[in-house]
């Protein structure tokens, strides 16, 4: 994962912007730091893959903070002012698909299936959230919900994992994260889905596919198809950019908290106006 820190991430100033996975109404989403970023830059356009809101979680219990509103509210700011949105839901967010495949827009938003990005280079991407290439969800909803809950414990003990890594002034770390990538099983599905999901651009005539779900953010090359995965703001707390030139990269913003340097007063008031 290329993790940015330079002029360019101090502009604070994007093309276009990926988002996936946020899960609002969690109580391990990171929105304090997704509100920090939203509020420290601009784009031209915004894509939300999926998952913004766990339905799934609000079905069993109502968790929202003012951090979840500040979110909301700065998206809700950013269409007012003209940035194009663009909302592809997820399964955690099913519900709004009940007005899908018809494109709808609601307040400066526009919801629809999937979406077709031509960056400033003249590359077409596929932007999809993915579930639907996921044989679990898509297949035995009963096993994902299981699934789901596994996911849950493993945040909790995150949780508290970094509770005492903070009293012990030591930066954010993901427990859940490493424990994933220590099970073969859960690599081998990460690499299936990538796989089955650049197929699909690959056989749409795209350059490439944007896309959630799996939170596991990363750029790589699929035998020619650009595969690109936005991540999350639960574990890995990572956006897509597009730059004005075109280019693609991926920003780390516990990282990019984690390497702020200390005279850097200007890029901290730029990246995170209600403070480091």
């Amino acid at each position: 994962m290329n993790v940015i820190l330079n002029d360019r991430l101090a502009s604070a100033s994007y093309r276009t912007v990926f988002l996936s996975d946020v899960h609002l109404g969690t109580r391990d989403c990171r929105a304090d730091l997704l509100s920090e970023f939203l509020g420290g830059m601009t784009c031209e356009r915004l894509y939300l893959v999926g998952d913004i809101i766990d339905g799934w979680k609000l079905k069993r219990s109502w968790f929202w903070n003012s951090h979840h509103d500040d979110v909301v509210n700065q998206i809700l700011r950013m269409g007012r002012k003209g940035t194009e949105i663009v909302y592809i839901p997820g399964n955690h967010d099913e519900i709004l698909r009940r007005w899908l495949p018809h494109q709808l827009e609601v307040a400066g938003i526009r919801l629809c299936e999937t979406a077709e990005h031509v960056t400033a280079a003249g590359r077409k991407f596929l932007v999809l959230h993915g579930d639907e290439f996921d044989s679990v969800v898509r297949y035995a909803p009963f096993l994902a919900m299981l699934g789901d809950r596994a996911y849950t414990a493993a945040l909790i003990v995150n949780r508290w994992f970094n509770l005492v890594r903070r009293r012990l002034g030591l930066p954010y770390r993901s427990l859940s994260k490493w424990l994933k990538r220590q099970v073969k099983g859960a690599v081998m599905a990460i690499d299936r889905f990538e796989t089955a999901v650049a197929d699909e651009a690959r056989r749409r005539g795209m350059d490439g596919v944007i896309c959630g779900h799996i939170h596991h953010a990363i750029i790589k090359d699929l035998d020619g198809v650009l595969y690109m995965n936005d991540g999350d703001w639960v574990e890995s707390c990572t956006a897509l950019v597009e730059h004005h030139d075109g280019s693609m990269e991926l920003l780390d913003m516990t990282d990019v908290r984690r390497r702020l340097p200390a005279n850097a007063s200007r890029l901290a008031s730029l990246l995170f106006p209600a403070g480091v």
